[in-house]
C-alpha cells in the first residue's frame, strides 16, 4: 500500500470551509484511485523544545494543524492521478482557500508498516521523523514491537510509512520538519484509537510499562514530531 501524507496550517475560523473543500476533493480523488482519505483536527498538539508540529509548517497562533492522509492501492495509481486531478474543474475552490498553500506540506510514503483496519476510529496521535537509510528494518522491527504494546493498550491500528517521494519546499517541508539530513529518509506515521480516552488512559499507562524502553526508537527521538488528532472526514480504510 501507498499513501500521502499531509500537514496543513488551517485558520481555526476555517474548520468548516476547511471540511466543505476536504468533503468535495475526497470523491474526485476517489474516482482516481484513491481507496480513501481521513482529516484529522489538531487537539493535542504539544509544543516542543526544538522541532513539533507547528513550527513544521510555521502555523499562527490562530491557526490549527491538521493531520491527513489519502490511502493508494500503489504509488503508480497516485502518481498516474496527480496531474488529472490538478488539472479537473471541479478541484477548483469554491472561493478563498481556508489555509495558506505555501505552508502545506506532503509527501508520499510507502506503508512501512500496518497492523491493518482495527475498526472505526474517533482519536489518532500523529508523528513524523527521520530514519538512517541504513536502518530500515531495524524501524520496522522496533514498529512491531511496540505495536503489540500498544494494541494491548487500546490502540486499534497503528501505521508507519516509509519516505518514497519527499519533495523540497520553497518554504515548508518533511525534511526541514524533522531536521533530516543526508541519509535519513523521512517517516509519518500514526495510531488509531477508539476515542480520547482510552488514547489518555492507553498512552498513561505505556508511560509506565518497562516494556517500552527495552528496546531503543530506531529514529532520532529528540527531532521527532508528535501530536493529537480529531477525525473530521474519513472515507474508509484501506
Amino acid at each position: 500500500m501507498y499513501f500521502q501524507g499531509f500537514v496543513i496550517p488551517v485558520k481555526t475560523e476555517n474548520k468548516q470551509a476547511y471540511l466543505d473543500m476536504a468533503k468535495k476533493s475526497a470523491p474526485i480523488f476517489a474516482e482516481y484511485g484513491a481507496t480513501g482519505t481521513v482529516e484529522c483536527w489538531g487537539d493535542d498538539v504539544m509544543d516542543g523544545k526544538i522541532t513539533d508540529f507547528k513550527r513544521a509548517v510555521r502555523a499562527n497562533d490562530d491557526e490549527t494543524v491538521v493531520f491527513s492522509w489519502v490511502w493508494w492501492p500503489d504509488k503508480a495509481t497516485c502518481d498516474a492521478a496527480a496531474g488529472k486531478i490538478m488539472a479537473d474543474d471541479r478541484m477548483k475552490p469554491d472561493g478563498p482557500m481556508p489555509f495558506d498553500g505555501q505552508r502545506l506540506i506532503y509527501a508520499g510514503f510507502e506503508a512501512n508498516f500496518d497492523t491493518g483496519d482495527g475498526g472505526g476510529f474517533g482519536y489518532v496521535d500523529g508523528m513524523v521523523a527521520s530514519v538512517p537509510d541504513g536502518n530500515r528494518q531495524g524501524f520496522v522491527n522496533h514498529a512491531a514491537k511496540t505495536a503489540r504494546l500498544f494494541q494491548e493498550k487500546g490502540a486499534l491500528r497503528l501505521v508507519d510509512g516509509w519516505g518514497t517521494d519527499v519533495p523540497a519546499g520553497k518554504v515548508t517541508d518533511f525534511k526541514r520538519a524533522v531536521q533530516a539530513k543526508d541519509g535519513e529518509t523521512v517517516i509519518f506515521g500514526w495510531i488509531e484509537w477508539p476515542d480520547k480516552p482510552t488514547r489518555d488512559a492507553g498512552m498513561g499507562a505505556l508511560m509506565q510499562d518497562p516494556r517500552m524502553r527495552e528496546t531503543p526508537p530506531a529514529w532520532n527521538g529528540k527531532l521527532a514530531i508528535f501530536g493529537g488528532f480529531t477525525p473530521i472526514l474519513n472515507t474508509g480504510h484501506a
